[in-house]
Protein backbone atom coordinates (compact mmCIF):
# COMPACT_ATOMS: atom_id res chain seq x y z
CA UNK A 1 0.00 0.00 0.00
CA UNK A 2 1.53 3.68 -0.75
CA UNK A 3 2.04 5.71 1.92
CA UNK A 4 1.21 9.38 2.39
CA UNK A 5 4.15 11.39 2.73
CA UNK A 6 5.14 11.79 6.66
CA UNK A 7 3.01 14.75 8.36
CA UNK A 8 -0.07 14.04 6.03
CA UNK A 9 -3.33 12.27 7.35
CA UNK A 10 -6.41 11.08 6.33
CA UNK A 11 -9.87 11.26 7.79
CA UNK A 12 -13.46 10.69 7.35
CA UNK A 13 -15.43 13.55 6.13
CA UNK A 14 -17.80 16.18 7.22
CA UNK A 15 -20.80 18.53 5.99
CA UNK A 16 -18.89 21.25 7.36
CA UNK A 17 -15.92 20.32 4.81
CA UNK A 18 -18.00 20.61 1.57
CA UNK A 19 -16.65 24.23 1.40
CA UNK A 20 -13.00 23.33 1.13
CA UNK A 21 -13.81 20.03 -0.68
CA UNK A 22 -15.65 21.74 -3.48
CA UNK A 23 -12.69 24.27 -3.45
CA UNK A 24 -10.23 21.13 -3.92
CA UNK A 25 -12.58 20.00 -6.64
CA UNK A 26 -12.85 23.09 -8.72
CA UNK A 27 -8.95 23.43 -8.56
CA UNK A 28 -8.94 19.68 -10.25
CA UNK A 29 -11.65 21.10 -12.68
CA UNK A 30 -9.91 24.27 -14.13
CA UNK A 31 -6.65 22.27 -14.12
CA UNK A 32 -8.58 19.43 -16.56
CA UNK A 33 -10.83 21.51 -18.91
CA UNK A 34 -10.50 25.01 -18.06
CA UNK A 35 -13.31 26.20 -15.61
CA UNK A 36 -14.95 24.70 -12.40
CA UNK A 37 -17.78 21.99 -13.12
CA UNK A 38 -19.25 20.38 -10.24
CA UNK A 39 -21.29 22.05 -7.64
CA UNK A 40 -21.50 22.29 -3.44
CA UNK A 41 -24.82 20.49 -3.93
CA UNK A 42 -22.96 17.51 -5.70
CA UNK A 43 -20.73 17.40 -3.11
CA UNK A 44 -23.61 16.99 -0.98
CA UNK A 45 -24.86 14.84 -2.66
CA UNK A 46 -22.11 12.09 -3.26
CA UNK A 47 -21.34 12.17 0.00
CA UNK A 48 -24.73 11.01 0.60
CA UNK A 49 -26.06 9.00 -2.18
CA UNK A 50 -27.62 5.57 -1.62
CA UNK A 51 -25.31 2.80 -0.59
CA UNK A 52 -22.68 4.89 0.33
CA UNK A 53 -22.07 5.50 4.10
CA UNK A 54 -19.75 8.74 4.65
CA UNK A 55 -18.59 7.55 7.56
CA UNK A 56 -16.88 4.31 5.86
CA UNK A 57 -16.47 4.86 2.36
CA UNK A 58 -15.41 8.38 1.95
CA UNK A 59 -12.33 9.45 2.81
CA UNK A 60 -10.25 12.99 3.01
CA UNK A 61 -6.17 13.59 2.55
CA UNK A 62 -4.78 16.37 4.31
CA UNK A 63 -1.23 17.55 3.92
CA UNK A 64 0.94 19.02 6.42
CA UNK A 65 -0.52 21.93 6.69
CA UNK A 66 -4.15 20.32 7.47
CA UNK A 67 -5.33 21.21 4.01
CA UNK A 68 -7.64 18.79 2.41
CA UNK A 69 -5.87 17.83 -0.80
CA UNK A 70 -7.66 14.91 -1.52
CA UNK A 71 -11.03 13.12 -1.54
CA UNK A 72 -12.18 10.11 -2.50
CA UNK A 73 -15.93 8.22 -2.67
CA UNK A 74 -17.56 5.59 -4.22
CA UNK A 75 -20.99 5.57 -6.58
CA UNK A 76 -23.69 3.00 -6.72
CA UNK A 77 -26.74 4.09 -5.97
CA UNK A 78 -28.72 1.26 -7.65
CA UNK A 79 -27.34 -1.43 -5.86
CA UNK A 80 -26.22 -3.69 -8.50
CA UNK A 81 -22.59 -4.94 -9.21
CA UNK A 82 -21.31 -1.72 -10.80
CA UNK A 83 -19.60 0.78 -9.10
CA UNK A 84 -17.55 4.19 -9.46
CA UNK A 85 -14.34 5.09 -8.14
CA UNK A 86 -13.83 8.53 -7.84
CA UNK A 87 -10.63 10.13 -6.74
CA UNK A 88 -9.93 13.88 -6.64
CA UNK A 89 -6.31 15.57 -5.81
CA UNK A 90 -5.18 18.96 -5.63
CA UNK A 91 -2.95 19.71 -9.10
CA UNK A 92 0.45 19.62 -8.28
CA UNK A 93 0.80 19.59 -4.35
CA UNK A 94 -1.79 17.03 -4.28
CA UNK A 95 -0.43 13.93 -5.99
CA UNK A 96 1.10 12.46 -3.36
CA UNK A 97 -3.16 11.51 -1.94
CA UNK A 98 -3.65 10.30 -5.65
CA UNK A 99 -2.76 6.46 -5.14
CA UNK A 100 -2.95 6.05 -1.50
CA UNK A 101 -6.41 6.95 -2.08
CA UNK A 102 -7.10 4.75 -5.06
CA UNK A 103 -5.50 1.92 -2.98
CA UNK A 104 -7.66 2.20 0.04
CA UNK A 105 -10.77 2.80 -1.85
CA UNK A 106 -10.21 -0.66 -3.79
CA UNK A 107 -10.08 -2.62 -1.12
CA UNK A 108 -13.48 -1.11 0.22
CA UNK A 109 -14.84 -1.67 -3.08
CA UNK A 110 -14.05 -5.38 -2.15
CA UNK A 111 -15.88 -5.29 1.40
CA UNK A 112 -19.01 -3.03 -0.76
CA UNK A 113 -19.28 -6.00 -3.08
CA UNK A 114 -19.80 -8.57 -0.33
CA UNK A 115 -21.60 -6.31 1.49
CA UNK A 116 -24.19 -5.76 -1.38
CA UNK A 117 -24.09 -9.41 -2.02
CA UNK A 118 -22.16 -9.44 -5.88
CA UNK A 119 -18.86 -11.86 -6.13
CA UNK A 120 -17.66 -10.20 -8.85
CA UNK A 121 -17.83 -6.66 -8.58
CA UNK A 122 -17.24 -4.33 -11.82
CA UNK A 123 -15.22 -0.87 -10.74
CA UNK A 124 -14.97 2.19 -13.11
CA UNK A 125 -13.59 5.30 -12.92
CA UNK A 126 -13.63 8.48 -15.61
CA UNK A 127 -10.50 10.82 -16.21
CA UNK A 128 -9.90 13.63 -18.79
CA UNK A 129 -8.02 12.64 -21.36
CA UNK A 130 -5.49 15.05 -20.64
CA UNK A 131 -4.65 13.61 -16.56
CA UNK A 132 -2.11 11.94 -17.53
CA UNK A 133 -1.14 11.38 -13.54
CA UNK A 134 -4.80 10.39 -13.00
CA UNK A 135 -4.74 7.55 -15.87
CA UNK A 136 -1.26 6.35 -15.18
CA UNK A 137 -2.68 5.86 -11.57
CA UNK A 138 -5.94 4.14 -12.85
CA UNK A 139 -4.12 1.85 -15.34
CA UNK A 140 -1.13 0.24 -12.30
CA UNK A 141 -4.30 -0.14 -10.52
CA UNK A 142 -5.52 -2.48 -13.21
CA UNK A 143 -7.93 -0.44 -15.17
CA UNK A 144 -8.57 -0.53 -18.54
CA UNK A 145 -9.97 1.93 -21.55
CA UNK A 146 -14.08 1.34 -21.96
CA UNK A 147 -15.88 3.83 -23.69
CA UNK A 148 -15.92 8.05 -23.83
CA UNK A 149 -19.03 9.75 -21.99
CA UNK A 150 -19.01 13.46 -23.47
CA UNK A 151 -20.40 16.81 -21.32
CA UNK A 152 -22.41 19.14 -23.64
CA UNK A 153 -23.62 22.40 -22.73
CA UNK A 154 -25.13 25.25 -24.99
CA UNK A 155 -25.94 29.14 -23.69
CA UNK A 156 -29.69 29.90 -23.63
CA UNK A 157 -28.70 33.85 -23.39
CA UNK A 158 -31.45 35.01 -25.97
CA UNK A 159 -33.61 31.63 -26.33
CA UNK A 160 -37.12 31.95 -27.15
CA UNK A 161 -38.99 31.20 -23.53
CA UNK A 162 -41.38 29.86 -26.15
CA UNK A 163 -40.89 26.36 -27.26
CA UNK A 164 -41.71 25.68 -31.53
CA UNK A 165 -44.54 23.25 -32.04
CA UNK A 166 -43.88 19.43 -31.71
CA UNK A 167 -44.38 17.23 -35.15
CA UNK A 168 -47.77 16.19 -35.75
CA UNK A 169 -49.82 13.81 -34.06
CA UNK A 170 -47.23 14.36 -30.53
CA UNK A 171 -47.96 16.37 -27.34
CA UNK A 172 -45.35 17.55 -25.23
CA UNK A 173 -46.35 18.78 -21.64
CA UNK A 174 -45.27 18.85 -18.20
CA UNK A 175 -45.27 15.52 -16.08
CA UNK A 176 -47.98 15.29 -13.23
CA UNK A 177 -45.10 14.28 -10.85
CA UNK A 178 -48.22 13.95 -7.94
CA UNK A 179 -49.85 11.09 -10.18
CA UNK A 180 -48.34 7.78 -9.76
CA UNK A 181 -49.89 6.17 -12.14
CA UNK A 182 -48.16 8.53 -14.76
CA UNK A 183 -44.31 8.30 -13.08
CA UNK A 184 -44.45 4.84 -13.73
CA UNK A 185 -45.12 5.44 -17.14
CA UNK A 186 -42.68 8.21 -17.25
CA UNK A 187 -40.07 5.68 -15.21
CA UNK A 188 -41.10 2.94 -17.40
CA UNK A 189 -40.20 4.83 -20.92
CA UNK A 190 -36.68 5.56 -19.25
CA UNK A 191 -36.11 1.94 -18.65
CA UNK A 192 -37.11 0.71 -21.67
CA UNK A 193 -35.15 3.40 -24.00
CA UNK A 194 -31.91 2.72 -22.34
CA UNK A 195 -32.56 -1.15 -22.12
CA UNK A 196 -29.67 -1.86 -25.00
CA UNK A 197 -27.35 0.59 -23.25
CA UNK A 198 -24.95 0.73 -20.74
CA UNK A 199 -27.76 2.02 -18.04
CA UNK A 200 -28.07 0.31 -15.17
CA UNK A 201 -31.99 -0.19 -14.29
CA UNK A 202 -33.36 0.77 -11.21
CA UNK A 203 -37.10 -0.32 -10.09
CA UNK A 204 -39.66 2.11 -9.98
CA UNK A 205 -39.68 2.25 -5.73
CA UNK A 206 -36.01 3.04 -5.63
CA UNK A 207 -36.41 6.04 -8.40
CA UNK A 208 -39.04 7.26 -6.99
CA UNK A 209 -37.00 7.71 -3.08
CA UNK A 210 -34.16 9.28 -5.34
CA UNK A 211 -35.90 11.78 -7.34
CA UNK A 212 -38.81 13.04 -4.53
CA UNK A 213 -36.83 15.12 -2.65
CA UNK A 214 -36.62 18.92 -1.78
CA UNK A 215 -35.79 21.26 -4.97
CA UNK A 216 -36.84 18.73 -7.60
CA UNK A 217 -37.45 20.85 -10.53
CA UNK A 218 -40.90 19.14 -11.75
CA UNK A 219 -42.10 21.88 -13.50
CA UNK A 220 -38.72 21.19 -15.93
CA UNK A 221 -40.00 17.60 -16.40
CA UNK A 222 -41.66 16.85 -19.27
CA UNK A 223 -43.88 13.85 -21.32
CA UNK A 224 -44.29 13.39 -24.97
CA UNK A 225 -47.60 11.73 -25.87
CA UNK A 226 -49.25 9.99 -29.11
CA UNK A 227 -51.67 7.52 -29.57
CA UNK A 228 -52.66 7.82 -26.06
CA UNK A 229 -49.93 7.08 -24.01
CA UNK A 230 -46.84 8.73 -22.93
CA UNK A 231 -44.00 7.66 -25.27
CA UNK A 232 -41.00 10.03 -24.39
CA UNK A 233 -39.52 12.03 -21.09
CA UNK A 234 -37.27 14.17 -19.89
CA UNK A 235 -35.89 14.77 -16.58
CA UNK A 236 -34.60 17.26 -15.78
CA UNK A 237 -32.12 18.27 -12.12
CA UNK A 238 -31.05 21.37 -10.65
CA UNK A 239 -27.57 22.53 -12.00
CA UNK A 240 -27.59 23.47 -8.49
CA UNK A 241 -27.13 27.54 -6.80
CA UNK A 242 -23.58 27.43 -8.05
CA UNK A 243 -24.21 27.58 -11.54
CA UNK A 244 -28.22 27.24 -12.08
CA UNK A 245 -27.83 25.20 -15.15
CA UNK A 246 -30.44 23.36 -16.71
CA UNK A 247 -29.53 20.03 -16.56
CA UNK A 248 -30.98 17.19 -18.61
CA UNK A 249 -30.41 13.99 -16.38
CA UNK A 250 -32.39 11.67 -18.80
CA UNK A 251 -34.08 12.05 -22.05
CA UNK A 252 -35.98 8.82 -23.50
CA UNK A 253 -37.81 7.93 -26.55
CA UNK A 254 -39.77 4.28 -26.65
CA UNK A 255 -37.87 2.65 -29.57
CA UNK A 256 -41.36 2.37 -31.40
CA UNK A 257 -41.68 6.08 -31.55
CA UNK A 258 -38.07 6.97 -32.36
CA UNK A 259 -36.97 9.10 -35.72
CA UNK A 260 -40.13 10.91 -35.60
CA UNK A 261 -38.55 14.33 -33.96
CA UNK A 262 -39.82 13.49 -30.24
CA UNK A 263 -36.66 13.67 -28.31
CA UNK A 264 -35.68 16.93 -29.95
CA UNK A 265 -39.25 18.32 -28.94
CA UNK A 266 -39.13 17.18 -25.64
CA UNK A 267 -35.48 19.10 -25.55
CA UNK A 268 -36.36 22.30 -27.36
CA UNK A 269 -39.57 22.72 -24.86
CA UNK A 270 -36.94 21.77 -22.20
CA UNK A 271 -34.34 24.39 -23.29
CA UNK A 272 -37.65 26.94 -23.55
CA UNK A 273 -38.32 26.74 -19.81
CA UNK A 274 -34.76 26.79 -18.20
CA UNK A 275 -34.68 30.04 -20.46
CA UNK A 276 -38.28 30.96 -18.53
CA UNK A 277 -36.93 30.46 -15.47
CA UNK A 278 -33.99 32.20 -15.87
CA UNK A 279 -31.20 29.67 -16.21
CA UNK A 280 -28.30 30.56 -18.60
CA UNK A 281 -27.18 27.76 -19.73
CA UNK A 282 -28.44 24.20 -20.50
CA UNK A 283 -26.62 20.56 -20.23
CA UNK A 284 -26.58 16.86 -20.13
CA UNK A 285 -23.46 14.46 -20.10
CA UNK A 286 -23.89 11.57 -23.20
CA UNK A 287 -22.23 8.41 -23.41
CA UNK A 288 -20.61 8.17 -27.15
CA UNK A 289 -21.17 5.02 -26.98
CA UNK A 290 -25.03 4.99 -27.21
CA UNK A 291 -26.27 2.70 -29.75
CA UNK A 292 -28.92 5.61 -30.59
CA UNK A 293 -26.00 8.09 -31.39
CA UNK A 294 -27.87 10.83 -29.00
CA UNK A 295 -24.99 12.79 -29.52
CA UNK A 296 -26.32 13.60 -33.03
CA UNK A 297 -29.18 15.01 -31.60
CA UNK A 298 -27.53 17.59 -29.12
CA UNK A 299 -25.10 18.89 -31.60
CA UNK A 300 -28.07 19.16 -34.35
CA UNK A 301 -30.14 21.84 -31.39
CA UNK A 302 -26.82 23.56 -30.83
CA UNK A 303 -25.36 22.00 -28.19
CA UNK A 304 -21.58 21.79 -27.99
CA UNK A 305 -18.90 19.03 -26.20
CA UNK A 306 -17.55 20.97 -23.57
CA UNK A 307 -15.16 18.19 -22.74
CA UNK A 308 -14.87 14.67 -22.50
CA UNK A 309 -13.98 12.09 -20.12
CA UNK A 310 -12.69 8.82 -20.60
CA UNK A 311 -13.88 5.56 -18.59
CA UNK A 312 -12.28 3.15 -17.46
CA UNK A 313 -13.14 -0.48 -15.52
CA UNK A 314 -11.92 -3.21 -13.58
CA UNK A 315 -13.03 -5.98 -11.15
CA UNK A 316 -12.19 -6.86 -7.43
CA UNK A 317 -13.66 -10.09 -6.39
CA UNK A 318 -15.53 -9.55 -2.81
CA UNK A 319 -13.66 -9.57 0.74
CA UNK A 320 -14.54 -12.19 3.01
CA UNK A 321 -16.01 -10.35 5.35
CA UNK A 322 -17.87 -12.94 6.97
CA UNK A 323 -14.83 -14.91 7.62
CA UNK A 324 -12.76 -12.67 8.54
CA UNK A 325 -15.44 -11.51 11.30
CA UNK A 326 -15.80 -15.06 12.12
CA UNK A 327 -11.96 -15.64 13.05
CA UNK A 328 -11.36 -11.96 14.84
CA UNK A 329 -14.33 -13.07 17.48
CA UNK A 330 -13.38 -16.41 17.74
CA UNK A 331 -9.44 -15.39 18.63
CA UNK A 332 -10.93 -12.21 21.31
CA UNK A 333 -12.93 -15.17 22.90
CA UNK A 334 -9.51 -17.20 22.87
Amino acid sequence: MTELPLGWTTRRPTFDDVPAILELVHASDIAAVGEPDYTADEVREDLTTPNTDMERDCLLALDDSGKIVGWSFPGNSTGRARDMANVYFWPGSGLPALKPLLEQLLVRMTERAAELGHRVYEVRAGAIPGETELIEALTDAGFVFLKQFARMQMSLDGFSPVAPEPPAGITVRPVRHDDEAEMRAFHAVIEDAFVDSDHLAIPFDGWLDQVTKPGVPFDEWFVAEADGRIVGALQSSDGGEDTDEGWVKHLATLRAYRKRGIGEALLRRAFATYAANGRPKAGLGVDLANPTDAASLYFKVGMDALYRANIYRTTVEAAQIEAAQTEAAQTEAV
